[in-house]
């Protein structure tokens, strides 16, 4: 169990257990806000950087605000001032470039960038996402940050020699962001690694540039990884070396088939684990809920479980994420007053003779 999870327990926690709740970062944009970058980026528009910034503003109060009001312990902004997760940053790293617009799949496009020279630390990326939440909020504030793994995977690289020199270059730029947000007043920060679990042999590498991210950040802050859904052997055991207090899984939509992959050797770091879907638009119940939550239990103790969505919920009507939310905490705390009546038997929360 990290040392630095207590600090997001809330003083009227009605439970002696204590299951964090959080989200994986990103949430649905309001549509006014989905028209306001259209607009910013159309040159016959008169909708300025003001209107846009103050657009921007809006959207993150409200979903902080919806976040709370779900009953999160740990919130996020929804992530709207970021359209995609590795664009955002390139725009912000001395380096790179864009070029055009490249297929994923379907009919769906990223503006895939390119590393043209060697990467730079310029101006600052969240720090004032974080202070404007951090000062709407009334409950801690997590900042998700996309990883230098997946930052250099998904680029063009046309500088370094490999992609792991590119993503030892990007750590040492995050760590310099994190600094800063930490120097702001962040205590949560989320590395983003979906490209990790897709790769058979990269684990190394993302070792490596965690090792670069969190030199001297303090104990007190608490580093996260968010690793998306892929094959989950391929980088266990080897997870257990990250230097982070928290790994977190995305596990629901695969109906916990690989839970038993963390179950040998002994998980020893905090485990944040998906309850809920964020590819399906219908809301868990309370009930189904509440046995995904005990999944965990297979792993960690309750002490070590961090409860969140499989991933970010911005592809979903925003009555379903809202609901799903909701559901997620009110199970949660379910779950919290089992435990203290000693009601739950199931692998490491099971009560034991000294209970």
């Amino acid at each position: 169990m990290s040392d630095n999870r207590e600090q997001f327990r809330p003083e009227d926690h009605p439970n002696d257990h204590f299951l964090l709740t959080t989200v994986v970062g990103s949430y649905k944009k309001p549509k006014w806000l989905d028209q306001a970058f259209d607009l910013v980026e159309d040159d016959d528009s008169t909708f300025g950087e003001a209107e846009f910034e103050e657009a921007k503003d809006d959207a993150s109060r409200l979903i902080t605000r919806e976040h709370e009001r779900a009953g999160l312990d740990v919130v996020v902004d929804g992530e709207m001032r970021r359209k995609e997760m590795v664009e955002y940053f390139a725009h912000r790293i001395e380096g790179y470039e864009f070029n055009g617009r490249v297929k994923v799949w379907g009919h769906n496009y990223f503006d895939k960038p390119s590393v043209a020279d060697e990467v730079e630390y310029g101006e600052q990326w969240l720090v004032d996402e974080f202070e404007f939440t951090d000062e709407v909020a009334s409950r801690p504030v997590k900042v998700p940050i996309t990883g230098p793994y997946t930052l250099a995977s998904w680029t063009f690289n046309e500088a370094y020699e490999d992609d792991a020199e590119l993503a030892y270059a990007l750590a040492e730029l995050v760590n310099a962001e994190i600094e800063q947000l930490v120097d702001a007043g962040a205590r949560y920060i989320q590395i983003d690694e979906p490209a990790l679990a897709t790769t058979p042999d990269d684990h190394a590498i993302v070792g490596e540039c965690l090792e670069r991210i969190v030199e001297d950040i303090p104990d007190e802050v608490r580093i996260g990884v968010h690793v998306c859904y892929g094959d989950y052997s391929r980088i266990y055991p080897e997870l257990l070396d990250y230097p982070v207090d928290e790994v977190d899984l995305e596990l629901t939509n695969g109906d916990y088939e690989q839970i038993d992959v963390f179950t040998d050797p002994e998980f020893t770091l905090d485990l944040a684990l998906g309850v809920v879907d964020n590819h399906v638009a219908e809301v868990e119940s309370v009930e189904e809920i509440k046995e995904n939550i005990k999944q965990g239990f297979k792993v960690v103790p309750p002490e070590q479980l961090t409860i969140s969505p499989d991933c970010g919920l911005k592809l979903l009507p925003r009555e379903a994420a809202y609901g799903k939310m909701e559901n997620m905490v009110q199970a949660a705390r379910e779950i919290e007053e089992e435990l203290d009546a000693g009601e739950i038997d199931v692998g490491r929360a099971a009560p034991t003779a000294d209970d």
